[in-house]
């Protein structure tokens, strides 16, 4: 999936901005122009999980000319990001992994801690989350 993504000019005296149009609320910025768009990237990333926690459907991305038009961006500078679909898949899929004994056993206790499975340990440490 390529999003689009406006880019206003920053400086030295104030950041580079960044707002995805294909999903309101989803901005970012950065210090520096590269800064700006890994930013977006991962201000994309994040805001497509919390739709996907929320039962949402995931916008499709729109052509960047489409959006260059609108009065708001103007001077802006346009720039493509590239997500990975496999990221957004929630489709359940069986893997074999190979762990020492002693880290095993490390996991599988803290997952009965956290009241968890080890799948569910995994994944949720895999995504970020607290544990």
């Amino acid at each position: 999936m390529r999003y689009p993504i406006a880019i206003e000019p920053g400086g030295d005296a104030h950041a580079w901005g960044v707002v995805v149009p294909d999903l309101p609320g989803c901005f970012s910025a950065g210090d520096t122009l590269d800064e700006a768009i890994e930013q977006a990237r991962e201000a994309i990333v994040l805001h497509l999980d919390w739709l996907l926690d929320d039962g949402e459907e995931i916008p499709p991305p729109r052509p960047v000319s489409e959006h260059q038009g609108r009065p708001e961006f103007a001077g802006w500078i346009w720039a493509v990001v590239e997500i990975d679909p496999a990221m957004l898949d929630s489709q359940v899929e069986r893997v074999n992994i190979t762990l020492p004994r002693r880290v095993l056993s490390r996991l599988d206790r803290a997952a009965r801690a956290a009241g968890e499975t080890r799948s569910g340990y995994i994944a949720r440490l895999a995504l970020g989350e607290r544990v």
